[in-house]
Formats: C-alpha cells, sequence, structure tokens
C-alpha cells in the first residue's frame, strides 16, 4: 500500500502531557512570538490602501480570526486538511509587494485582492495534491539549505525590532539595544540553569520582564486603549463584494506556489524536530491548510496564510512538541480577534522586547537547518557550493534590496508605494500615524498599536504618503 493511501496519518507525538498552567503559557508565548509577524501584513496594506484607524484594526482582528482557525486546523487535522503537527499559521509576507501594488491600482484595491485570494486558494486546493508530491525533491540537503537561509534571512528583522524598529527616532539607542540584551539574557540563564517548566516558558518570562521593564522607562504606548471597544465580531465580505481580475489573480497564484515550496521545507524541518517522518499524505494536508486558510481568508477580509517558520524555531528551543500547545495558541488568536483591547494590549509589546526573543528564536532556525545539513554529504564540494550558492542567493533580497526590486515606475522614484516597500525590506511598516503625521517618535516607542490611533481627518493622505 503506498504511502498516499495509508487510511490514517500518526498524529504529531504528543506524549508529552503538560499540566493546563503550563499548556496556556506555552501558547501564550507562541501568540507573543509570532504577533508582530501576524499584524504586520495588514498594516502594510491597509496603510497601501488608506484605510482609517478603524478599518485597519479591522484588517488586524480580521487575520487575528483567520490565522486563529488556521492554526487549530493545522494543528488537530479536521477532515482532509491539517497536518497535526505544532504549526502556527498567519497571514504571509510573500504576497505583500504583490499586495501594495494591487492596492494603489485603479480599480482593484481592497476587493481586487480579496478576489485574488480567494482564486489564489482554490487554486492552491486544486494543486496541493500534485505539490505534495514533490517531497521526494526535498533531501536534507535541500531542506536543510531552503530553513538555514530562512532563518538567516530573518536576523535583520529581529536586530531591527532590537534596535527600537525603523520608526525610532533614536534607531540603535543604547536604552533600547540593553532592554533587548536584557530580553535575551533572561532566555539564555533560563535554558542554561534551570529545566522542565521553566525553561518551556523562557522566552516568555523573557519578554514580560523586558515588557516591566520597558513600561517602568516610558517605552510602552497604551494610548488610545481605552478608546477601543470591548468585544467586536468580525464579519465576512466587510469592504464589499470581491472582484475577480485576471493579472492580480495570476500574481496570487504564483505566490501561492512560492508558499507551498517554503511550508514543505518548514514541515519537513518540523518533523525532524518532533521525531516524526512527513509522508506525501501528510503535506498534502498541510498544504490543503494553507491553501484552504487563503481561500477563507478572502472572504473574512484579509490576506494569503502561511506557516510560521519563527515558530518551529521555539518548538526546537523549548523542547515542547506537542500540537495541543498550538491548538490552545490558535484559540488565544481567535480570542484576541474578538477583543480588541486585549488585542490592543499584546500590540504594545516594544520592538526593542521583541528583538531580545527573536534573536534567540530565529537562530534556533537557522541552527535547525544546520542541524539537518548534518544528514546530508556536507563533505561532498559540491554539495559545499550547492549550499553556498543556494544561501547567498536565498539572501540576496536582505543584503542588496534594489537588485531585485521592479525597476522604477511613471510615478518615479519617490513614488511612496516605493519608499512602503523600502520599510518591508526592512523588516518593519512604519506606523501609519507616522506616515500620515511625517513625523517620528521621541522617548516613547511607537509599536503595531501606534497604527490603531487616530489618523488624520484625510485617509487618502497615506495614500499620497503625506
Amino acid at each position: 500500500m503506498s504511502e498516499l493511501s495509508e487510511p490514517r496519518i500518526p498524529a504529531a507525538p504528543a506524549i508529552q502531557r503538560l499540566p493546563l498552567l503550563q499548556l496556556i503559557l506555552v501558547g501564550l508565548q507562541h501568540v507573543l512570538l509570532m504577533y508582530g509577524g501576524a499584524v504586520a501584513v495588514p498594516l502594510i496594506i491597509g496603510q497601501a490602501a488608506g484605510l482609517g484607524r478603524e478599518e485597519i484594526a479591522f484588517l488586524i482582528n480580521a487575520d487575528l480570526l483567520v490565522a486563529g482557525i488556521a492554526t487549530v486546523v493545522q494543528s488537530l487535522g479536521i477532515g482532509p486538511m491539517g497536518i497535526r503537527m505544532p504549526v502556527m499559521m498567519g497571514a504571509s509576507f510573500a504576497a505583500v509587494g504583490s499586495m501594495v501594488a494591487m492596492a494603489g491600482m485603479p480599480g482593484i484595491g481592497l476587493p481586487g485582492i480579496f478576489g485574488a485570494t480567494i482564486a489564489a486558494g482554490f487554486f492552491g486546493l486544486l494543486i496541493a495534491p500534485f505539490m505534495s508530491r514533490i517531497v521526494r525533491f526535498f533531501p536534507p540537503l535541500v531542506t536543510g539549505t531552503v530553513i538555514t537561509a530562512i532563518g538567516l534571512s530573518l536576523f535583520p528583522v529581529a536586530v531591527n525590532w532590537a534596535g527600537g524598529g525603523s520608526a525610532a527616532s533614536q534607531f540603535g539607542s543604547p536604552l533600547y539595544l540593553t532592554v533587548a540584551a536584557l530580553v535575551l539574557l533572561t532566555i539564555l540563564l533560563i535554558n542554561r540553569f534551570m529545566r522542565g517548566f521553566w525553561v518551556n516558558i523562557s522566552v516568555l518570562i523573557g519578554m514580560l520582564l523586558g515588557y516591566v521593564l520597558s513600561g517602568a522607562i516610558g517605552m510602552v504606548d497604551l494610548s488610545g486603549l481605552a478608546q477601543a471597544p470591548w468585544l467586536k465580531v468580525v464579519t465576512p465580505l466587510h469592504f464589499g463584494l470581491p472582484q475577480f481580475h485576471l493579472a492580480p489573480i495570476l500574481s496570487m497564484c504564483l505566490v501561492v506556489v512560492i508558499i507551498f515550496v517554503e511550508s514543505t521545507g518548514m514541515f519537513l524541518a518540523l518533523g525532524k524536530i518532533t521525531g516524526q517522518h512527513v509522508t506525501p499524505r501528510m503535506l498534502r494536508r498541510g498544504l490543503l491548510c494553507d491553501a484552504g486558510a487563503s481561500f477563507l481568508a478572502g472572504f473574512f477580509n484579509t490576506f494569503t496564510h502561511s506557516s510560521f517558520a519563527q515558530n518551529i524555531g521555539l518548538v526546537q528551543m523549548t523542547g515542547v512538541r506537542c500540537r495541543s500547545v498550538t491548538v490552545v495558541a490558535g484559540i488565544f488568536l481567535i480570542v484576541l480577534s474578538l477583543l480588541p483591547k486585549a488585542a490592543y494590549l499584546v500590540a504594545s509589546i516594544p520592538p526593542a522586547v521583541l528583538g531580545g526573543a527573536a534573536i534567540a528564536m530565529f537562530g534556533m532556525v537557522a541552527a535547525t537547518g544546520i542541524k539537518i545539513l548534518q544528514e546530508a554529504d556536507i563533505a561532498d564540494r559540491r554539495n559545499q557550493l550547492l549550499v553556498a550558492v543556494s544561501i547567498g542567493m536565498g539572501l540576496i533580497p536582505r543584503g542588496a534590496t534594489g537588485v531585485l526590486r521592479p525597476p522604477a515606475t511613471v510615478d518615479g522614484p519617490d513614488h511612496p508605494q516605493r519608499h512602503r516597500h523600502g520599510d518591508l525590506e526592512r523588516g518593519v511598516a512604519e506606523p501609519a500615524v507616522q506616515r500620515a503625521g511625517g513625523r517620528r517618535t521621541g522617548g516613547t516607542q511607537r509599536t503595531c498599536a501606534a497604527a490603531l490611533t487616530p489618523l488624520p481627518a484625510d485617509p487618502s493622505a497615506l495614500a499620497r504618503g503625506a
């Protein structure tokens, strides 16, 4: 009987039966680690589309809802979908460049983006069974190289956060770097000198300590929290019926193929970490969940979704490999989508705090790739050359952002869309309120929550890059 015809697939090792409190805390760790990336995509697209404060907040809540549902399905395995491993899902950055361009195109806008997302998700559902068969083309040499490149490409984001974020007027200030270093040092000391429960929540402890310190020295911005509603339900088709245009659909379909290739590498790496052999059938279920999440996302006012690599690093670092943890994390995301105040509070975590934790987590992603490479014949010069060239090519978008950038359009090099691409390449989008007002913050570091503070009366100022 072939692997594809197996009646059942093995679940990820859920042998670790964690106490309820530990389960909740480790799940919260996963949420805090991926939250910044999860909300960054709706922030960027919302700014590009010239949306107001409430509409951007709605985009963020919609993204959290779909991410939570997709995480639960991916981890539990429901129907034909879900790889049944500890996977966190969220809006993919792979499509941001295309969607920013669509947001500024006459006649496309958000309805066109959502229509393209739905069509791309349906396309993904059709090709997932065929893409799952490419697992044989992902030996340890390929998988290890891909995961190592992903980890290394994430480092600039972590360093950017540690320096205070691109919006900080004193980027790289000793204050920001000290907070990030304290978070990182706390994580390292806990992992070195403690065991069991404390190691499992080391990232959470480090971030909590950093958040308390940041609040004490005035780095936490809670302005606007009082105005946020306690409860708000995300409704489908909030921005109207989706529109379907050929060019955006083709662009998003290509993005789905890219997401599938990335997800395949991450699923295989996660299989190595959890000690589970990823079969073609399991891979098909995982890719179907990726595609299904994107299909659902278009109806619920959000964007293409994929697995988050940084959470794989957390699984490796904490050693907690049971999928019940990510199920709890998915439930957290769903609750946050319904409670704007709670989501706002999480969004107030300063970038420097995230940076300290991210350096360890993103480093673990790269270390996982290196560990997988050890299974290949890395002593062979040809394999060494393949790894060297592949990682070098993979880091081009980070090392030389202008090389792969499309040529200047008729709008010229100073067109605001081009600057938004630059922000994305630096790892953090500048808060909407700072774009609109043309100012940067001083002593108090503004975070994702800054995008939810009042914007100018004329939202089109964002689209003009005022």
